[in-house]
């Protein structure tokens, strides 16, 4: 981190791709923006690529999932852990159902993405220090893979394409800023970067987006740059 400029205590962002096994932790900059500190392999997740869309599926979920300090579990049975916090609300508005789906170690995963425990313990020591720090809550970005426009051609008739276009607007904005995306649920689509009187129309998941929200291909999206 010295190396990099980064101090222990900076905010946090963590994104997990299933394909390439990989986790990684990005960590702010002084100028705002997020740097990648480094990356670790998945030891084990359970499922394919897609969404958990039920208890017992065996699926790892995707999607955006807000990390707060009451997630944090230094004793569990899988060494140290956080939990993701699924169902958030867009999950709920397509009404998934799981429980206890966290980032652990013990690399044995039943639907959870399993890392070995020397690598969870700097995972799990950078999020308890960003929240030394003041950080409210971190981010993690759950993917099937790197949304690249080359993977999206390949999968491009999977079942889960359109799910996975509306992932890539927020996957996109931050390739683009390097900053976490503002996130919020309407229309039961993920939603980027409102501006706050956008955001202040939306008053559930399943209602209606803000009529001057920019449409594409029936998936609601802005991204402010």
């Amino acid at each position: 981190m010295s190396q990099k400029g980064l101090s222990a205590y900076q905010p946090i962002l963590i994104r997990i791709f299933k394909k390439e096994e990989t986790l990684e932790v990005w960590k702010r900059h002084n100028n705002g923006t997020y740097m990648k500190l480094r990356s670790w392999d998945i030891c084990a997740y359970s499922g394919d690529i897609g969404p958990k869309l039920k208890e017992g599926d065996r699926q790892a979920p995707e999607g955006f999932y807000d990390i707060t300090p009451g997630l944090m579990n230094p004793w569990s049975n899988f060494h140290l852990a956080f939990n993701l916090g699924f169902p958030n609300s867009f999950d709920k508005s397509h009404n998934r159902t799981g429980s206890h789906l966290m980032v652990h170690g013990d690399c044995s995963s039943r639907g959870c993405y399993a890392m070995r425990d020397g690598p969870m313990e700097d995972i799990y020591g950078l999020g308890r220090e960003a929240f030394k720090g003041g950080q409210k809550k971190f981010q993690v970005q759950a993917y099937p893979f790197r949304l690249t426009e080359k993977n999206m051609e390949k999968y491009k008739d999977h079942k889960w394409i359109d799910y996975w276009k509306n992932l890539k607007v927020g996957y996109d904005a931050f390739e683009q800023t390097k900053q976490p995306p503002k996130v919020h649920v309407c229309e039961k689509k993920y939603v980027f970067n409102l501006t706050d009187e956008q955001a202040q129309q939306i008053s559930g998941p399943a209602d209606s987006c803000p009529a001057d929200l920019d449409m594409n291909d029936d998936i609601a999206n802005v991204i402010a740059l």
